[in-house]
């Protein structure tokens, strides 16, 4: 399913580079979101035979891919950067649910590390793709929306990071964790 997603990535992203904007036709989207459903219910039936987080993981992995290509004809219908922005927004989603979901088959603390990492690679996906939004919408005042809007995407990253560094600190006890937490602290100058 990786595999499919990044396909669809590299796709997309071909897709938008030089390419001018065509709306798409109206059968031509009824098509596109015709074919959505079905890979969509496809993937679906194969989750059907897989029993507990298996087909949890699986359902995610479905719903995951079947919103990104929503994102991508959309961005293909589009063409903004708003909804170029959306795709990457789409695939950090569903990356980040499947990850959520994987860590279910974890348990204490390897589990809570499990989910604060995921909520740290969600949060810098997110966050570059404001970044990409904002570069590709920004005029001439480009460079100082870009540093903003990089400033916050680091600061949110940095933030995610801490928390994950931070939660792998509560696995220790005594003056181990202590000394990971002032670590941490140190690190991420909390």
């Amino acid at each position: 399913m990786k595999n499919t997603l990044m396909v669809l990535a590299v796709a997309a992203a071909l897709g938008f580079s030089g390419m001018g904007h065509a709306a798409l036709s109206k059968d031509q989207r009824k098509a596109e979101n015709d074919r959505i459903k079905s890979e969509y219910k496809a993937a679906k039936d194969r989750c059907d035979g897989l029993k507990k987080n298996a087909k949890d993981i699986c359902m995610a992995e479905a719903k995951g891919a079947q919103k990104v290509a929503k994102a991508e004809l959309e961005a293909k219908d589009k063409g903004t950067a708003k909804a170029q922005a959306n795709v990457a927004k789409a695939k950090a989603e569903a990356d980040y649910s499947v990850a959520k979901e994987k860590c279910d088959d974890l348990s204490g603390n390897a589990k809570d590390v499990c989910k604060k990492d995921a909520k740290a690679a969600y949060t810098r996906a997110k966050s570059d793709a404001k970044v990409a939004q904002v570069s590709k919408e920004a005029g001439k005042d480009a460079r100082e929306k870009v540093a903003e809007a990089r400033k916050d995407a680091r600061e949110d990253t940095r933030q995610a990071e801490y928390k994950a560094a931070r939660e792998r600190c509560d696995s220790m006890a005594g003056d181990a964790k202590d000394r990971c937490i002032n670590d941490v602290k140190a690190r991420y100058g909390k």
